[in-house]
């Protein structure tokens, strides 16, 4: 187990009306192209959308962290973390697997752990930040359809979730739970020095343990665009099937919804402005 007294997260699936979708400012500030300076045999790279990826076919599920950890075996390991969040019941899935781990788990917060990703950091028994990093938590956020029945089961599903991170933020920070729960429900972004001081993370990452990687930028640069005009549409209100069948409309046909990663400057403006005139007409 855990060098710490964590607690563990117990979540059931939502109803089927609702789906996890990464939240829209966190993708917005996030910088897929962070990621640490050097790993090795006992460091995990948390460095993508948590649960499936629609855009990419990537993400970081929790079956791929559990094969790692089984790989690693009875050793410390360092999670290295750069992640907008994504899915909750993943994120749950994985912050339970570190925790069971049975060496130390260092989490180093190389550039964003927003929403799941943060959950997932707290499983650390050491969390490190860099000075230029961000921790963001809030509530639970779902996209739900469906009836007033749908949408109150939805609701009533939702708040142990929130109640439940409340535990482990408070836990983690030394704080109340009241204290956490205000973190979260006015969606709380804490820079290095304010994780650090809130008691969110131990200490900080040196600046050389980070590293940018301009090719991979700029090769995410396109899909990047496509995923943050998505959670845009998101907070809308819109089912991800009609969001996904619109990007593919104003991109003119895009293949079964999917971008490449190719896209240069002047495809990206024309997606957003074909999707202006979509919605508009």
């Amino acid at each position: 187990m855990s060098l710490r007294d964590l607690p563990e997260i117990r979540a059931e699936r939502l109803p089927t009306v609702c789906a996890f979708e990464p939240d829209a400012d966190a993708v917005e500030r996030w910088n897929a192209a962070i990621k640490a300076e050097a790993d090795d045999d006992q460091s995990i790279s948390i460095l993508e959308v948590i649960g499936e990826d629609f855009w990419t076919g990537g993400g970081v599920t929790s079956k791929r962290i559990s094969a790692a950890l089984r790989a690693i075996g009875d050793r410390d390991v360092i999670v290295n973390l750069n992640s907008p969040g994504g899915d909750f019941f993943e994120g749950v899935a994985i912050y339970n697997a570190l925790r069971a781990h049975p060496r130390k788990v260092t989490v180093r917060i190389l550039g964003l752990a927003a929403s799941a990703a943060s959950v997932i950091a707290m499983a650390g028994d050491d969390i490190q930040i860099g000075k230029a990093g961000f921790l963001m938590v809030h509530n639970a956020w779902v996209v739900a359809i469906g009836n007033r029945h749908d949408l109150a089961e939805a609701a009533a599903t939702m708040e142990p979730f929130d109640d439940a991170m409340a535990t482990v933020y408070s836990d983690r920070a030394g704080a109340t739970k009241v204290q956490a729960a205000e973190w979260m429900d006015n969606e709380t972004w804490f820079n290095g020095e304010q994780a650090v001081a809130a008691g969110l993370a131990d200490g900080y990452l040196p600046a050389d343990a980070v590293h940018e990687d301009k090719t991979k930028a700029e090769s995410l640069r396109g899909v990047n665009a496509t995923r943050r005009v998505d959670a845009q549409l998101a907070k809308t209100g819109m089912p991800r099937s009609e969001r996904r069948a619109l990007l593919a409309e104003a991109k003119g046909g895009m293949r079964d919804a999917v971008p490449t990663v190719t896209h240069d400057a002047d495809e990206i403006a024309a997606l957003i402005q074909g999707l202006r005139s979509t919605i508009a007409s």
